[in-house]
């Protein structure tokens, strides 16, 4: 329908995902993988042999809620059509007792009825109608005959106002739930693995097509895989969780326009030891958690989606989408999954470390060797034929260190800058002659 209007291209499939018509097909496996969480964001997973069904009439609203549209409406019929045959019941036996269904001559005077002019079942229950939803067309009325009659009044007023406030908030809940907002909130369909800052990078894109912002808008990101543990316990399910890289060691973002979501793969994540090989056949899914608050509804709501390793693309970064036009920025729908190859390496993020100078063994076996990245000077530490790393625990990144080296018989101070531990200064002698 947007596409018609014109406020997006044709291309471009308006659902929670966006994928590149374009993008090279990948070789999937012959056998298709299980996944936790679909790419619309319904978990796939069936519950079965459950036997205490009677948890869910204890939260009689929220399984309402939970139902299917074609069964809320079914059960919203079926309770006003039962209670309309209850009391219309009533109201006919409250007649049968007091006499009112003889038939009578109209010329005659008689005996005032409780409720006038119900001479059948039928007229019963339109009665019943008639009170319930307090139409009152005026031809039947309850006297002051029978208290009883009025006393079946009130209690069918009563439970016709708590039948109507129940099923009049089931719907409200099922219009206004937060996946309805969710719907233009869109993510690329493949996920892609890029060099970024000389670090192998995961990155997806995330969108809101809305012009209402999401408020305190969080992404958390986890990796479910099997897991052995030492004692050879199989975990099926091993949830943990994924750094998101932000400056401020936060999940927040601020999505006023399509953002790339990037994860830095060092030592501490999941993905440390897959490689281009290996990706196809790893056994795991990137779970993607959207979280904030609808700025028009103040409703939490929540956007869901997942990659598996064959929407994990390798060496290839998404093309920019942004363009300043006329003082404003210009968001282009139609390449937000469109992806571009870059040169990288198929190894992982730990033989790219290793390749760099992380030794495992050696007299300080365990403790890592510096990066080998020297921004100035000489004496930068090689695989193999590099000084190991002192007994010191590892420092940031990016540690300035001076170190004085004897050249030709006199001193000089060099600066470095060196990835991975901090130098301090030393003197290095002239061990010639």
């Amino acid at each position: 329908m947007l596409a018609r209007k014109g406020l997006l291209s044709d291309g471009f499939l308006l659902t929670r995902l966006a994928e590149d018509a374009t993008q090279p097909s990948r070789i999937r496996p012959k056998s298709q993988r299980a996944r936790f969480i679909t790419k619309s964001g319904s978990c796939n997973v069936a519950h079965k042999n459950i036997r205490e069904q009677g948890r869910f009439l204890q939260d009689v609203f929220t399984t309402m809620v939970d139902l299917k549209w074609q069964h809320s409406l079914l059960i919203f019929t079926s309770a006003f059509l039962c209670s309309w045959m209850l009391f219309a019941m009533v109201w006919w036996l409250l007649a049968f007792a007091h006499g009112d269904l003889e038939p009578r001559d109209p010329n005659e005077p008689g005996p005032v009825p409780c409720v006038t002019s119900i001479h059948s079942f039928t007229s019963a229950f339109l009665f019943s109608i008639e009170v319930q939803v307090t139409i009152g067309f005026g031809g039947r009325m309850v006297t002051e005959e029978c208290p009883l009659a009025i006393i079946v009044l009130i209690i069918q007023n009563i439970l016709g106002l708590i039948i109507n406030a129940i099923m009049l908030g089931c719907v409200f809940m099922k219009t206004a739930q937060a996946n309805r907002r969710a719907e233009t909130l869109i993510f690329s369909r493949n996920a892609v693995i890029a060099p970024r800052n000389g670090r192998p990078t995961l990155m997806f894109r995330v969108g809101d097509l809305r012009k209402s912002m999401i408020i305190s808008a969080t992404i958390q990101l986890q990796v479910i895989r099997r897991t052995v543990t030492a004692e050879g316990e199989v975990i099926p399910v091993c949830q943990l969780d994924i750094q998101v890289e932000n400056p401020l060691r936060s999940n927040g973002i601020f999505l006023v326009s399509p953002l790339i979501i990037s994860h830095t793969i060092d030592r501490g994540s999941p993905l440390y030891e897959v490689s281009a090989q290996s990706l196809a056949t790893e056994d795991l899914e990137i779970i993607v958690i959207l979280e904030g608050v609808v700025e028009t509804t103040g409703i939490t709501m929540q956007a869901r989606t997942s990659y598996t390793p064959e929407e994990i693309l390798w060496g290839r970064r998404f093309v920019s989408i942004m363009t300043e036009e006329d003082g404003r920025y210009s968001v282009d729908y139609s390449k937000f999954g469109n992806t571009v190859p870059v040169r990288m390496p198929a190894l992982s993020a730990k033989e790219l470390d290793l390749t760099r100078g992380v030794q495992d063994s050696g007299p300080h076996e365990g403790k890592p060797q510096g990066w080998g990245l020297v921004r100035a000077g000489r004496g930068g530490y090689r695989r193999g034929g590099g000084r190991a790393c002192d007994d010191t625990a590892a420092k940031p990144w990016y540690v300035q260190a001076e170190k004085e080296e004897e050249k030709k018989g006199q001193k000089k101070t060099v600066k470095l800058e060196e990835i991975g531990r901090e130098v301090e200064e030393e003197t290095i002698e002239d061990m010639s002659d």
